[in-house]
Parts: C-alpha cells; sequence; structure tokens
C-alpha cells in the first residue's frame, strides 16, 4: 500500500511538472496569449518575492486567520444544529422549510449586509464563512443523525444505555462520518467566503492582492495569488485528512 501511494505521488509529481511545461511552452509560442494566461515563470517570479520578501506574509495571515474563524464556527454550529433538529423530529419538521429557504440562497448576496453590520474587518468575512460553511456541515450531520442503524440503536437500548450514552456512543460516531465527508469541502468554502469579502472592501488578505493585480492588468500576479490560495487551502485539508485518520480509527477499510 505504501509503495503504491509513493508511485502515485511520483505520478502526480510528474504531472504537475507536465502542466507546467505545456503552459510555458504555449505561451513562449504566443498559442495562449502571456496578457490573458500568464507565464510561469513570471508567475513563480512573482511567488518569490512575495515570500523572500515577506510581503505576502500580513495578507496571508488575515486571509487564513479569517478562514480557519469561519471554518471553525460554521463547523461547530452546523454540527450543534444538526444532531439537535437530527434528534427532534417536532423541531427539525417545523424548520425545515426555512432551512431549505436559507440554504438555496446564494450566500454572496449577504456579504454586503454583513459589512454593513460588522464592518470591512475581519469579522464580515467570518460571517460570511460561516454562513457558507454552516449549511455543507449542518445537512450531513442531520442526514447522519438520521441515517444511524436501527438495529444498532435497538441494541443500545435493550443493554440500558440512556440519552447522553446514546448520543456519545450511536449518534456522534455516525455523525462523525458525514461530518468529515463535508469538511473537505467546507474547507475550500471557507477560503471563499473569506476570499469574496476582501474582495468587497478590505485593505489586507490575498483576495485584496488579486484585486489589486487585476487593476493594474497583472495576470501573472493574479495568478499567483490564486495558486497561493490552492496550496494553503490544499494544506488544511490535508489537516483535515489526518484528524480524519485518527478520528475514525474504528472505522474499517
Amino acid at each position: 500500500m505504501n509503495a503504491r501511494n509513493g508511485m502515485m505521488n511520483v505520478y502526480r509529481l510528474l504531472m504537475f511538472v507536465a502542466s507546467m511545461l505545456i503552459w510555458h511552452v504555449l505561451t513562449q509560442t504566443k498559442i495562449l496569449p502571456p496578457f490573458f494566461f500568464g507565464e510561469p515563470l513570471k508567475v513563480a517570479a512573482q511567488m518569490w518575492t512575495w515570500f523572500s520578501s515577506g510581503s505576502i506574509y500580513p495578507h496571508l495571515w488575515i486571509t487564513l486567520l479569517e478562514t480557519m474563524l469561519a471554518f471553525i464556527g460554521g463547523t461547530l454550529l452546523g454540527l450543534v444544529a444538526g444532531l439537535w433538529l437530527g434528534l427532534q423530529p417536532t423541531a427539525s419538521d417545523l424548520l425545515s422549510p426555512y432551512l431549505k429557504a436559507f440554504n438555496s440562497m446564494p450566500r454572496l448576496i449577504l456579504a454586503p449586509i454583513f459589512a454593513v453590520w460588522f464592518g470591512l474587518g475581519i469579522w464580515s468575512k467570518v460571517a460570511l464563512g460561516i454562513s457558507i460553511v454552516f449549511f455543507l456541515v449542518f445537512f450531513n450531520v442531520f442526514h447522519g443523525v438520521r441515517e444511524v442503524n436501527p438495529v444498532v440503536l435497538a441494541n443500545a437500548r435493550m443493554i440500558g444505555a440512556n440519552k447522553r450514552q446514546l448520543l456519545r456512543m450511536v449518534y456522534l460516531p455516525s455523525a462523525m462520518t458525514w461530518v468529515f465527508a463535508s469538511l473537505h469541502n467546507a474547507v475550500g468554502q471557507a477560503f471563499v467566503g473569506a476570499v469574496i469579502g476582501e474582495y468587497l472592501g478590505s485593505v489586507k488578505g490575498i483576495g485584496y492582492l488579486i484585486l489589486e493585480a487585476e487593476g493594474i492588468f497583472d495576470i501573472d500576479a493574479v495568478i499567483a495569488g490564486i495558486l497561493t490560495l490552492t496550496a494553503f487551502a490544499f494544506g488544511l485539508d490535508m489537516i483535515v485528512s489526518a484528524a480524519e485518520r485518527r478520528l475514525l480509527r474504528w472505522q474499517p477499510n
């Protein structure tokens, strides 16, 4: 298994290198206009300048802080609400139409409202991110609780498990499988909330850097900002994967 994973990593690296070479050749031969598609060497040079000079770190810290706060806040709220409504059929039937209506609403249109409520600091971006992450986690937890194996539930009740024990030993393990299924997507969506909020109004953040580069038609800096965001989102996703492997050891392979 480890040998196979090692070979897959080699293939992935080769695929990345091949993609960069193709991009370089296409832009150098003008098949792809560099003005619109950028040039990989210039993108790499821009990223090197940002990181070597340290100018990107304050922006990166703001975006990562907004993302982490939105991710943690949205996950906790979605987990609590999903567990509660999953265990309360009457409340879930009452609130279901409203939750579905809010979920169908494009959350990005709430960004100007959050900017008015919370100002142009980090909290308007955090609120936007939470509004996106919450529903991703909530519906997964809700369905995880509702789809607990009835045989397992009946057996637990037969041996005298009380409500707290059922929650800890049956409902939470069932919900956690669904939670981690949503967290991989939630990491990226938390970044979306932070960056879109920075687009609408901020003086710091990777979104601000990208917007500033767009204003002067510097496509290389735009792509450099996008790749930086992608790399850090991938890093956070790897952290979620590591936590998933540790917390869900009880699952069969």
